[in-house]
């Protein structure tokens, strides 16, 4: 069973997302609040799998909490749900520890895809949010890495899957394979971890 905590201000959001996920066998709302303060104290006292947190909170903004939350439950993982699309507040989101982000206006069934795949380790973001964290191609990147490497590697470190972004870029399993080892290799990494850091710190998913 995946514990939740949802966090949003506004009463009728917070009874929405619980009526949904009511219908998940494996889902099960632990509490709610509706200040950056209650995030903080409902990680600490119910240690959950996830938290849904908006970024728009009384007291402090969801940015400044996430941390906060890690803090206070190191094993429970953010997944931002909010109005808030822009591409700086999802890469600042994800820079500061958020493990996913999606949008209000998402379907029922993209939160709680989230929600699984948050719960088991993964990363996820809305896949209608993608576009907005494309960066420009003069980017910290060596010359030797394609465009098409770039982005191979901006989505290997949103946490895709070579099956996911091989449908996303109309390209096959295999070709996936073939440019994330080029990458590794051009850029000396060694395992997904670094490869997550180097897109940090290139400004492929980290702040605007």
């Amino acid at each position: 069973m995946i514990g939740i905590v949802v966090v949003d201000d506004h009463a009728l959001v917070r009874t929405g997302i619980r009526t949904l996920l009511a219908s998940a066998k494996d889902i099960e709302v632990l509490g709610e609040g509706d200040t950056a303060e209650d995030a903080v104290a409902l990680a600490r006292r119910l240690q959950p799998d996830v938290i849904l947190l908006d970024l728009l909170l009384p007291g402090a903004s969801g940015i400044d909490v996430i941390p906060r939350i890690a803090e206070a439950s190191p094993a429970t993982r953010v997944v931002v749900c909010t109005a808030m699309t822009s591409a700086g507040a999802i890469r600042r989101a994800l820079s500061v520890g958020a493990a996913g982000y999606v949008a209000k206006r998402a379907s029922d069934g993209e939160l709680v895809e989230a929600i699984h795949r948050v719960a088991r380790g993964d990363r996820y973001v809305d896949p209608s949010l993608g576009a907005n964290l494309v960066v420009p191609l003069d980017a910290g990147l060596p010359e030797s890495i394609s465009d098409r490497e770039r982005d191979v590697l901006q989505l290997l470190a949103l946490g895709y899957t070579n099956h996911e972004i091989g449908k996303m870029l109309f390209i096959s399993v295999r070709t996936v394979d073939t440019h994330r080892a080029n990458i590794m290799r051009k850029l000396d990494l060694h395992s997904r971890a670094e490869l997550v850091m180097f897109a940090l710190a290139n400004g492929l998913i980290g702040p605007a």
